[in-house]
């Protein structure tokens, strides 16, 4: 084991035991009166027992594909192991931040009765002990597991074995983040749209008010699917990045020597740099918590919260560049030797920095654009605020084009990424600048899970009739979290997608790979994968792969509907069977809210699920029952491909509309356009409905969805690697 890869896992480390000691200073603070209490009990309740079944289902799941890759892989225990690993690792991450989420919103309501700066700390800490728990367990994961590997096997001897245990790993944090994200966006947008629609449009109560059956139901969904659902996502990102920039290395620089210094070679610099970046990044992300701080006098919310974005940023330039010197060096000449046809031949350590601060660049430039798209103070909200004034359908026709329109700056920004990255250092040069981009995922999660945080203190803070005065602070606390959660999402989808583009590249690098060497790999003996346009199969695995992420969404969309429409039943029969609900004499039956959304989000999360995992599979034997293995081969590739550009595009769009229809509502809500119970305000709430499971539901959801494709499709090339001759 090498000193670098030991301080990566002591990085790690590092980052859960900052997790530790936040915990307990969050856990410190006064949580406030007995009603408020009583509120945070019911929704710690609430969320525990959801995320327990959603956990039972998923291990159940889990152990079948255990014993499904122990087969595949003749009884191979790296696979099946790494892939528990991975699983494992995602859950607890999202199960902790979610334990401390529900403890922190009690917390933050007790502290803003006595200002903004001590709102703002309580609900920020919360959030980074999610944020390092991501990166910490996952750089765990990924280099602990490597360490393992390397050790035990030997790594020149047996280094399939190793990247299959890397991309088993990678599936089983997807599996998790999947189910998460699809069952926990079910759960919090049922409770959402249901509650609204009853609540705000027929009983003409506010939101968060004790009255709605479903107020519970909703703080909890803001838990397990904001959250857990968010940190099981980054989670699974940063991971199947990582491991698939590892899997490129292994590819790309098989028999190229070190540099200059010698010492390691190539594949192994090359697969630990990854590793570094992430450790590196991990030190000043935890660095930045420390500069979230309101200035003297101030109330912006997000200047403070962007500092600390800002602050990471610059520390990791400095980070980059030292880990840069260190294990690849400036000067040192690397050599591809033609690799993947794209004619590079040489490139530097240097070449590989600027790679890496193109990635901070991008993130930035997304970050940047989300909140253009999402923003109280920019034109596309104003726009969405400005048609509900017209009814209820230009509401929606506005909030459809934007959501368009957003798609297009991101795209943009990718496309002129992975064109100068790709000039830089090839596709090894691409796989660094995502790689970068997913290094700051601890601040990024951070960001997010302040977001549910604040949310629950104002409900909190409105079900124990506090004073006003602390519901206007929780407000401005909860408007900047709404922000961070459009823009965190904004974050996830273009570093998802340009993962995702890593993952093909490594699906298409590892079929080159095994051709080249038949005399290990018969199955590809004599095998030539057709991957050009005049190819119809490879049309038909770029429409097939295009048709995925849609129906996916529909899914996913048709199933929030209907656990919507079950609680608009349920909160409809509470106030027509318990009429004192309104005069405050009776008190609503929020578990029976709670129980109906937690079975309706487990049921409805299974068979969307299914379709990233199935798909890959059932093409490659469909094409290859018809046209042979070459073709088969060449369809599932080009299906990834049809994967990724829909997806990226369509979760884009969701994001960006959903979190416009949103704030256009609170927008209006502030008094503008007629302010709250005007038309305009009953249109923006219609629009909001749409926006709902669009941002927090299926557009999210995507992202997984994208990657388990292209997870799977490896999976299947290694698979066919073990077998005898075609």
């Amino acid at each position: 084991m090498t000193l670098a890869l030991v301080l990566v896992i002591l990085a790690g480390l590092v980052a859960v035991g900052y997790g530790i000691i936040t915990t307990q200073q969050v856990m410190k603070a006064p949580a406030g009166n007995e009603r408020m209490q009583e509120i945070a009990g019911a929704i710690q309740e609430g969320a525990s027992a959801y995320l327990s079944k959603q956990y039972t289902t998923i291990a159940i799941v889990g152990a079948v594909a255990t014993v499904l890759l122990l087969l595949f892989f003749g009884f191979d225990f790296v696979p099946a192991f790494g892939f528990v690993i991975g699983a494992v690792l995602s859950g607890a991450a999202g199960y902790i931040g979610m334990l401390i989420s529900v403890r922190a919103n009690v917390r933050t309501t007790e502290a803003s009765r006595h200002g903004l700066q001590q709102g703002l700390d309580i609900a920020f800490k919360a959030g980074a002990v999610t944020g390092m728990l991501v990166a910490g367990l996952a750089l765990l994961g990924l280099a602990g597991y490597f360490a393992i590997l390397t050790l035990g096997l030997g790594f020149e001897e047996e280094s399939r074995r190793v990247v299959n245990g890397l991309v088993a790993l990678s599936l089983g944090a997807s599996l998790i983040s999947v189910f998460a994200r699809l069952g926990g966006g079910i759960f919090t947008k049922g409770a959402d749209v249901g509650g609204d629609l009853v609540g705000k449009v027929e009983a003409g109560i506010p939101e968060d008010d004790p009255r709605n059956a479903a107020t519970i139901a909703d703080n909890v969904g803001d838990n397990v699917g904001d959250c857990a659902g968010m940190a099981a996502d980054l989670f699974e990102t940063y991971v199947v990045t990582i491991a698939a920039t590892m899997v490129l290395a292994s590819i790309l620089f098989v028999g190229i020597p070190a540099g200059e210094d010698g010492g390691l070679s190539a594949v192994q610099t090359f697969m630990l740099y990854p590793l570094a970046i992430g450790g590196s990044c991990i030190l000043t992300s935890i660095a930045g918590t420390y500069f979230v701080k309101l200035s003297k006098g101030s109330t912006n919310v997000m200047g403070a919260l962007y500092k600390g974005l800002i602050a990471t940023g610059v520390l990791s330039i400095g980070a980059l560049l030292i880990v840069t010197y260190f294990v690849t060096g400036f000067s040192d000449q690397y050599v591809i030797p033609g690799a993947g046809g794209d004619g590079l031949r040489t490139f530097t350590g240097m070449s590989l920095f600027w790679c890496g601060l193109l990635g901070l660049a991008v993130t930035g430039a997304i970050v940047w654009v989300t909140e253009y798209y999402t923003g109280t103070g920019f034109r596309p909200v104003k726009s969405v605020a400005k048609a509900s004034e017209s009814g209820h359908g230009t509401n929606v026709i506005q909030g459809l084009a934007v959501s368009m329109e957003a798609t297009a700056l991101p795209a943009l920004i990718i496309i002129v990424g992975i064109v100068t990255a790709f000039s830089l250092a090839g596709l090894y040069g691409i796989a660094i600048a995502v790689t970068t981009m997913l290094a700051l995922a601890g601040m990024i999660v951070a960001l997010d899970a302040f977001g549910p945080v604040t949310d629950n203190a104002g409900g909190i803070a409105e079900m124990s009739e506090l004073e006003g005065s602390v519901r206007d602070t929780t407000d401005a606390l909860d408007a900047v979290g709404n922000t961070t959660k459009a823009v965190t999402k904004g974050y996830a989808i273009g570093s998802a997608g340009l993962g995702a583009l890593v993952l093909f590249a490594a699906y298409a690098e590892d079929l080159r790979y095994f051709a080249s060497k038949p005399e290990t790999y018969p199955f590809f003996d004599g095998l030539v994968v057709d991957y050009s346009l005049i190819n119809p199969y490879v049309i038909v695995g770029l429409f097939f792969g295009g048709l995925l992420p849609f129906l996916f969404g529909s899914m996913a969309m048709m199933a929030v509907g209907r656990a919507a429409s079950a609680i608009v039943e349920e909160v409809r029969r509470q106030f027509k069977e318990k009429p004192g609900i309104m005069d405050r004499t009776e008190k609503p039956d929020y578990a029976r809210a709670v129980d109906l959304l937690t079975g309706a989000a487990i049921k409805e999360m299974i068979l969307p699920s299914l379709l990233p995992i199935l798909g890959p599979i059932v093409l490659y034997i469909a094409v290859g029952a018809v046209a042979g293995t070459a073709q088969a081969l060449a369809a599932v590739g080009a299906m990834l491909m049809g994967v990724i550009i829909t997806g990226l595009f369509l979760a884009l769009s969701m994001t960006a509309g959903g979190g416009a229809w949103d704030n256009a509502k609170k927008y209006i809500e502030d008094g503008n356009h007629g302010g709250k119970g005007s038309e305009a305000h009953k249109a923006a709430v219609t629009g909001d409905t749409v926006g709902d499971p669009y941002k927090d539901t299926a557009g999210p959801a995507v992202n997984p969805m994208i990657k388990i494709t292209n997870i799977v499709a490896l999976l299947l090339l290694a698979f066919l690697a073990s077998q005898g001759a075609a």
